[in-house]
């Protein structure tokens, strides 16, 4: 890998130093601060055990633990969701809960840190002999909702006890060199949080510890011992000798984002090498149009490439998640905007598309087609989908911005504001934008002075022609328009460097960019290896994939084609109370001809819908990927 990779490291603004008032994001963010917040609180407080298992420990009273053993990280999950929350609206009654809850956590952890409501109410004489019983994974969760609650609130309890139960974690197998595999990575990015909050060298170090542990024949549990698949939690070859992506979707997603995070700190060649390639395997090979990753829910993973089947797709929720953090991280790292092209298709579609509209239903999988048996849930008994979907939406002000030395990047298009110091020099920065329904964005500069920086803009893949990295999905026709940016109302000449645009001057006060992204609908086809999109069509308009939906359509999805030259208008749309663009397209209606012996395919027009809003008006028939021939056409289900 060139050394000089490392050159271009991005350090992202947090969510903490950004202001939304996007109209696509902040109504989203208004309904998991109230539904889903309120979701989550119902069902960890009153419909499960999931705190009364805490209020146990705390007890100490010989209780039994009730539900399952990685219950915990579903309360840290929430929390990480209420801190976000708290700074995009701010509530004193959920502030007031949070605090409840950190109280009750705080007061069962254990006199030496550990923190663990399964093994204590139990029996804590067997902690830490089963790698696969999740207590470093719950951990990490702890820590991630513990530094973001310190950047809402300022307050330090429930890091306090973060950092005393890291502290046991490193004492208890780092310092000793105790062997430990992690059966379910988390606790990787988690360190690496903690790190960059508080500069606490055992903390990179611990994480870079629990990474060199995997592919050494040292794990034991369930997953090596039963299933003998060390594949499934990546623990089959040392991380920097891995070259394919394997096993369980969400744990390699936690595993390689906490694996970029330390090569940023550390600059090793070896964990950006292996996570280059297997990156590629991910993108280039083994990834839904929307974003999701996964294709069986057997092992919630990966199986062989190209294997993307469309009804039986799994494409879990956290797996999106996940890749929007992986994606962040590398893009971080090497300062490509192809990383964050993958994010923004993960964001907008395969994992917004596990909230429903009025925030209180969810999806575990996420299909791109269904005969109609699919509903949302209003809970699951593996519950990591409902928070982690909900602290995604309302930290989004996370993956917005960049900064680095006399450079600032704009990575996402969301309605917000945020500030830079160039120097010594406070350079405050407004973006206005109806993305993704309008490519037109206008971004404000209001530096207290005349001051030189270079303004990377991300010029995203799907705007120039490239619908994703490495084609595995790619446009069938080229589009005709090209992105424009434009200085103060003239058009400018730019040049791209990894995807950006990259507008070096000297700025001052109220000086105008406005980005001007064609918005086109585009036909996407897949490579001929992925033999379930074979001769079928997909349709995009700027970053959002669409679908056809029962609802829209008379219940018939399933007797559509494509002819060769379609045509295509928008129109203004709702679903429930969501304003949408939706596409019409005239395509084809395949029926029984008279004769009733026959077919025949008579012009139809067709309402396609963003992805992410399917099945939020009851059961119905959908599809992504629609025929563009005959032979794969089924009029009935």
């Amino acid at each position: 890998m060139d050394s000089d990779v490392y050159a271009q490291r991005i350090q992202p603004v947090g969510f903490s130093e950004v202001s939304i008032n996007d109209n696509f994001w902040k109504p989203k963010q208004e309904k998991v601060a109230t539904a889903t917040l309120n979701a989550c609180i119902i069902q960890t407080e009153e419909k499960s055990g999931r705190i009364r298992n805490f209020e146990k420990v705390a007890r100490k009273q010989g209780e039994k633990h009730e539900g399952i053993y990685y219950d915990d990280s579903d309360v840290y999950k929430a929390i990480e969701a209420m801190a976000y929350s708290l700074k995009n609206r701010p509530d004193a009654v959920l502030e007031k809960k949070a605090d409840e809850w950190i109280d009750k956590i705080a007061a069962a952890q254990q006199s030496d840190g550990y923190l663990n409501t399964y093994y204590t109410l139990t029996d804590i004489t067997q902690r830490w002999t089963d790698m696969e019983k999740h207590e470093d994974y719950c951990a990490g969760h702890l820590m991630e909702a513990a530094v973001a609650y310190y950047n809402t609130t300022g307050k330090r309890k429930l890091l306090d006890v973060a950092i005393r139960f890291a502290d046991h974690i490193d004492s208890t197998f780092r310092v000793t060199n105790r062997p430990w595999v992690s059966g379910h990575q988390e606790v990787e990015l988690a360190l690496m949080k903690m790190y960059h909050l508080t500069e606490e060298d055992r903390y990179l170090k611990l994480a870079d510890w629990f990474l060199e542990q995997r592919g050494h024949g040292n794990g034991k549990g369930k997953i090596w011992d039963e299933w003998k698949d060390p594949k499934y939690c990546q623990d089959d070859v040392p991380v920097k000798q891995q070259k394919e992506i394997t096993g369980h979707a969400v744990r390699a997603m936690y595993q390689y984002t906490g694996a970029a995070d330390v090569a940023s700190v550390t600059q090793d060649p070896g964990y950006l090498n292996a996570m280059t390639t297997v990156w590629e395997d991910v993108v280039y090979r083994n990834m839904y149009l929307t974003g999701g990753i996964g294709s069986s829910g057997q092992n919630e993973g990966f199986t062989a490439d190209y294997d993307l089947p469309n009804g039986t797709a799994y494409s879990e929720t956290c797996a999106s998640v996940g890749m929007v953090f992986w994606n962040q991280r590398m893009n971080a790292l090497t300062g490509d905007a192809k990383y964050i092209d993958v994010l923004e298709r993960s964001l907008y579609n395969g994992a917004l598309d596990g909230l429903s509209l009025t925030g209180d239903l969810f999806f575990y999988g996420n299909p791109l087609s269904s005969i109609g048996n699919n509903a949302r849930n209003a809970w699951f008994g593996t519950a990591c989908c409902p928070s982690n979907i909900a602290r995604l939406v309302a930290s989004v002000g996370d993956y917005i911005y960049g900064k680095a030395e006399n450079k600032v990047w704009v990575n996402l298009f969301v309605g917000s504001s945020t500030r830079f110091q160039i120097g010594k020099t406070s350079v405050p920065l407004r973006m206005e934008t109806a993305y993704p329904w309008d490519g037109n964005v206008k971004i404000t500069m209001t530096p207290s002075q005349k001051v030189k920086y270079a303004l990377n803009i991300r010029i995203p893949g799907w705007a120039a022609n490239t619908a994703v990295p490495g084609e595995l999905y790619s446009f069938k026709i080229a589009g005709t328009e090209k992105a424009e940016i434009l200085l103060n109302g003239k058009s400018i000449n730019y040049q791209l460097e990894k995807g950006y645009a990259v507008i070096d001057r000297t700025w001052q006060n109220g000086d105008e960019i406005e980005l001007k992204f064609p918005m086109e609908v585009r036909q996407i086809k897949a490579r001929k290896e992925v033999k379930a999109n074979e001769d079928r069509i997909a349709l995009q308009r700027g970053p959002l994939v669409y679908c056809v939906e029962g609802a829209d359509n008379a219940g018939e999805v399933w007797n559509l084609l494509v002819p060769e030259n379609p045509t295509f208008s928008t129109e203004n749309g709702r679903i429930l109370d969501e304003p949408v663009i939706a596409i019409k397209a005239n395509l084809l209606k395949v029926e029984a001809a008279a004769d009733g012996l026959s077919v025949q395919a008579k012009p139809h027009i067709v309402t396609a819908i963003p992805y992410y809003t399917w099945a939020n008006r009851g059961k119905g028939p959908m599809q992504v990927w629609m025929p563009s021939k005959m032979k794969n056409i089924r009029i009935a289900e």
